[in-house]
Parts: C-alpha cells; sequence; structure tokens
C-alpha cells in the first residue's frame, strides 16, 4: 500500500479513490484514461502520478484497497454462528452495503476486475485474486445445505445467485438510480422469495 497518499486527508483519499473506481470499472483497465480519473477526482495529473507513478500503479493499488476493505466488512459483518444460507447471503449483501455507502463503485471494480484481460493488469493483482474468492467461499461452507430440497443443486442455485444479484446491480447503475441501501432491500426481497421455493417445506 502506497503509505504517502494515506498522509493525505481522508475526504481527498476518497474523492482520488471513487473517481478511479469509477473509471475503471466503466471501461476496464485498458479503456480506463488517467485525463477521466483527474477530471473525476479534481485533481492534477502530476498529483495522481506523485502517489502512484503509472495507470498501472493506480491500478494496483486500487485493487488491493479494494480487496482488503471488502475482506475486512465481509470477515466482521458475517455471523459465523449462521447455518442458514439465505440469512448468510442477506448478511453479506448488508456488509457489501456497508461498502458502497463509502465506495460506490468498488464492487462494480473488482466484478469488472473478474473479467479483465489484459496481460499487465492481470499479472500486478495476481497475488491477490483469488482472496476474496477464498473469502466467499469460506462464507457459505457454513451453510446447512440439508435444509434445501432434494431437487436443488446448491452450487448452480448459488451460482445463479450471484448473477442475480450482480446484475441487479449493474440494473441500478445503468438506470441511474443506484443507493446502496435501495439495492440491499431489493436483493433481500429476492433472498426472501427464493427462500420460500427452495427450503424443505
Amino acid at each position: 500500500m502506497n503509505e504517502k497518499f494515506f498522509d493525505l486527508k481522508k475526504e481527498k483519499q476518497d474523492r482520488m479513490i471513487n473517481a478511479a473506481l469509477k473509471v475503471f470499472s466503466m471501461g476496464g483497465y485498458k479503456h480506463a484514461s488517467t485525463d477521466d480519473i483527474v477530471t473525476e477526482a479534481g485533481i492534477s495529473k502530476g498529483l495522481l502520478f506523485h502517489y502512484f507513478g503509472s495507470k498501472l500503479g493506480l491500478y494496483t493499488f486500487l485493487y488491493d484497497y479494494s480487496v482488503r476493505f471488502m475482506k475486512l466488512e465481509l470477515t466482521s459483518g458475517v455471523s459465523s454462528s449462521t447455518n442458514d444460507y439465505f440469512e448468510l447471503r442477506k448478511q453479506m449483501e448488508y456488509a457489501k452495503m456497508q461498502v458502497l455507502k463509502n465506495y460506490p463503485y468498488m464492487q462494480l471494480f473488482l466484478n469488472r476486475c473478474r473479467r479483465e484481460d489484459v496481460g499487465e493488469a492481470l499479472s500486478a493483482i495476481e497475488r491477490q485474486r483469488n482472496v476474496l474468492t477464498d473469502v466467499y467461499a469460506v462464507l457459505k461452507n457454513q451453510t446447512d445445505r440439508t435444509l434445501f430440497s432434494a431437487d436443488v443443486d446448491f452450487d448452480k442455485f448459488d451460482e445463479m445467485l450471484d448473477y442475480t444479484i450482480d446484475g441487479l446491480m449493474d440494473a441500478r447503475f445503468q438506470d441511474s438510480t443506484f443507493h446502496p441501501e435501495m439495492l440491499y432491500e431489493e436483493t433481500a426481497s429476492y433472498l426472501n422469495m427464493l427462500k420460500k421455493i427452495t427450503f424443505k417445506r
């Protein structure tokens, strides 16, 4: 992590982080422009390069910061005693909501990084690439799968739900109605509905 950057006032740190998250999440590494980032953040390009050295340096910092921040919220926000899958998912989404209050584009950025295909960007984040995947796996493994109906393939169901939740977020950004609390409530309503039709009666 860039220690000099953290000497800045928190408001300025977050302004720079949020600007970079937005631009990288919209265009991916290849199409993200440092000109767009500094314009969005309201800073000079010289200041950006002073702290991060290059576009790749900024991208690497941003990914590392996002992984650490999201991991902290997830591991502290989900109860280790919960084995109800849908309650676990609600706790996970609530933890993500807390992150998105400060960094609205962080989850979109992380999702975009999973689809990244530029070699230098992939190499830069390789060490941290599976950290959140492992965190999600550990949390989901608390699930008592015997609560599900016998005809439910848990892994396929879980993957389908991931796509649904990511799709909801994408849709809210596209129609300019994204708000962390509202997205959480919408996601929770889907989880409540699905619980009724997939758990044993």
